[in-house]
C-alpha cells in the first residue's frame, strides 16, 4: 500500500490460488463469528481484491467492502470482480485511493471487521502503528493475512539456500525513502501491538507449498527472491547465476518443493 513498493497486477493475479489454499481458513470462520450482518468489511492494501474474493464466501450477508490502497489503476480491477458473500449474493464495493501513514480511525468508520493479505511485511512500524491505532480506535476485529516470516525450506536443500535466505531477508528490512521496513519481523510487531493495546491475538502458521503443479509461480518467485538478494549484498552475484541455473533446471523436471512461510493474525478487542 506504499507507493514506494510497487507490485503487478499480473503478479498478484500469478499468487492468487496459492494465496487461497494458504490463509488460514479456521481464523477466518472465528472471524465470522465475531460479526453480524449487515457487515462493512474494510481491506487495505487491497490489490486486486484477492482477500475480498477469498473471504467474502465465507462470511455472512449483505457486506459491503471498502477496498483501500494507494494504486487506482489495481482498485479498478479490483472493483470490477467483485465477489460473492455466503449467501450467493453480490457484495457492494467501494474503493479509496491513500497510503497507510495516514490511515486514521475516522477512514474506519462503521467497520464490522478490518482485513489485509500480504502486506505488513512491506510496511514500516509507524504505518503498522497507524493501522493497529485505527483498528483499536474503530473497535473492529482485525484479521491479517499472509505476513512474510523470512523462513524458505527447499526439498532438495542446497548449501548456499541459507546465504539468499538470510540476504533476502536483510533486503526486506531495508530503508526505503527514510522509511525502515519490517520485513519478516512485520507479524511478531503487530501481534505485540494488538496485545499491548489488551487486545486478542490468535496466530496462525500459513506457509505457501509449492511444488510441480505451481511451476510459473515459483519461477517468478524465484526470480524476484534470488534478486532480492544479490540487490542486498553483490556479494552473491556470481554465485547466483549457477545458482539460479541450478534452481530453474529443478522447476522445469518438476523435482523442486518450496515451503515459503507466512503467518496470518486475528486480533479481537475485550
Amino acid at each position: 500500500m506504499s507507493v514506494v513498493i510497487p507490485v503487478s497486477a499480473e503478479w498478484l493475479t500469478l499468487r492468487e490460488d496459492v494465496d487461497a489454499r494458504s490463509r488460514s481458513r479456521a481464523l477466518a470462520l472465528r472471524a465470522a463469528e465475531m460479526v453480524r450482518a449487515p457487515l462493512t468489511v474494510h481491506d487495505l492494501g487491497s490489490g486486486t481484491g484477492s482477500m475480498m474474493r477469498w473471504l467474502a464466501p465465507l462470511l455472512p450477508g449483505p457486506q459491503t467492502w471498502v477496498l483501500h490502497d494507494w494504486n487506482r489503476a489495481l482498485l479498478e480491477q479490483a472493483a470490477a470482480q467483485p465477489a460473492r458473500d455466503g449467501e450467493g449474493v453480490l457484495v457492494s464495493v467501494r474503493t479509496n485511493v491513500d497510503g497507510l501513514g495516514r490511515l486514521r480511525a475516522s477512514a474506519l468508520a462503521g467497520a464490522s471487521l478490518v482485513t489485509t493479505s500480504a502486506l505488513l511485511d512491506v510496511l514500516a512500524r509507524e504505518e503498522i502503528e497507524a493501522m493497529v491505532r485505527a483498528c483499536v480506535e474503530a473497535g473492529a476485529p482485525a484479521l491479517f493475512g499472509l505476513s512474510v516470516t523470512g523462513g524458505v525450506e527447499f526439498e532438495p536443500a542446497d548449501a548456499r539456500d541459507h546465504a539468499f535466505q538470510t540476504a533476502f531477508n536483510d533486503h526486506q528490512r531495508r530503508s526505503v525513502h527514510g522509511r525502515r521496513l519490517l520485513g519478516p519481523d512485520a507479524a511478531g510487531v503487530a501481534t505485540d501491538l494488538f496485545g499491548t493495546a489488551g487486545w486478542s491475538v490468535r496466530v496462525a502458521e500459513t506457509p505457501w507449498v509449492l511444488d510441480s503443479e505451481d511451476r510459473e509461480l515459483v519461477e517468478e518467485w524465484m526470480r524476484g527472491w534470488v534478486a532480492a538478494a544479490v540487490e542486498q549484498r553483490p556479494s552473491l552475484r556470481k554465485p547466483a547465476a549457477e545458482y539460479a541455473a541450478m534452481r530453474a533446471a529443478r522447476i522445469a523436471r518438476g523435482g523442486l518443493r518450496v515451503l515459503v512461510h507466512h503467518q496470518d493474525l486475528l486480533a479481537w478487542p475485550p
